[in-house]
C-alpha cells in the first residue's frame, strides 16, 4: 500500500512540474541580485532588485522582459546606482527544472560622487546576458529559482561586464 501511494505521489509530482512550462503561460518573478564577482577597478558589492514578466509561447519556451535597480556600496564616496532593462528568453528543461536564459540588456550607471570625481565609468551600456538556473517549485504556481548570469558589456568590456549571482520567487499562471 505504501508502495503504491508513493508511485501516485511521484506520478502526480511529475505532472505538475511540467505544468509550469506549457504554452499560454504567464510569469512573474521578483528577484535579489548581487554578489557580483566584477573584474573592474573600484567596484565593490552591489545588491538589487529585479522584476520579470514572461509569457511562454511554445512548451519550455518563454520570452520575458525584466527591469531592475542595483545599488553598489562605496566607502568614503557616494554610492552608485545603475537602472536596466532587458529582453530576452529561456528555455526550461521539463526533466528536472534547470533553464538556460540569455537576454540583451540596457543599463544607465551613474558612478561619480558629489564632487563630480569619475569612479568608474558614467553612462550607458549594452550587455549581452546569459544565465542558468534551477526552478525548484513550492507547489503548482510558486517557485524559488537561484541563477548564475554574465553580464558581458558589448561597448566597455572591462568597466561594464560582470559574474553575478541571483535569487528569485517565480510565480506561475
Amino acid at each position: 500500500m505504501k508502495k503504491l501511494f508513493l508511485m501516485l505521489a511521484m506520478v502526480v509530482a511529475t505532472l505538475t512540474a511540467h505544468a509550469q512550462f506549457e504554452k499560454h503561460t504567464s510569469y512573474l518573478n521578483t528577484s535579489l541580485t548581487g554578489l557580483d564577482l566584477s573584474y573592474g577597478s573600484g567596484q565593490k558589492f552591489r545588491l538589487g532588485l529585479d522584476a520579470t514578466g514572461g509569457y511562454f509561447i511554445e512548451d519550455g519556451w518563454m520570452v520575458n522582459a525584466r527591469l531592475g535597480f542595483q545599488h553598489q556600496f562605496l566607502p568614503g564616496v557616494d554610492d552608485m546606482n545603475d537602472f536596466k532593462l532587458a529582453v530576452g528568453g529561456r528555455y526550461y528543461f521539463t526533466q528536472n527544472g534547470v533553464f538556460l536564459g540569455a537576454s540583451l540588456q540596457y543599463q544607465h550607471a551613474n558612478h561619480i560622487d558629489n564632487d563630480f570625481n569619475l569612479l568608474g565609468e558614467k553612462g550607458n551600456f549594452i550587455q549581452l546576458c546569459p544565465e542558468v538556473g534551477y526552478c525548484y517549485y513550492i507547489n503548482h504556481f510558486l517557485s524559488v529559482e537561484p541563477s548564475i548570469y554574465y553580464d558581458v558589456c558589448l561597448n566597455k568590456f572591462s568597466k561594464g561586464s560582470r559574474v553575478g549571482l541571483r535569487l528569485g520567487v517565480g510565480f506561475y499562471f
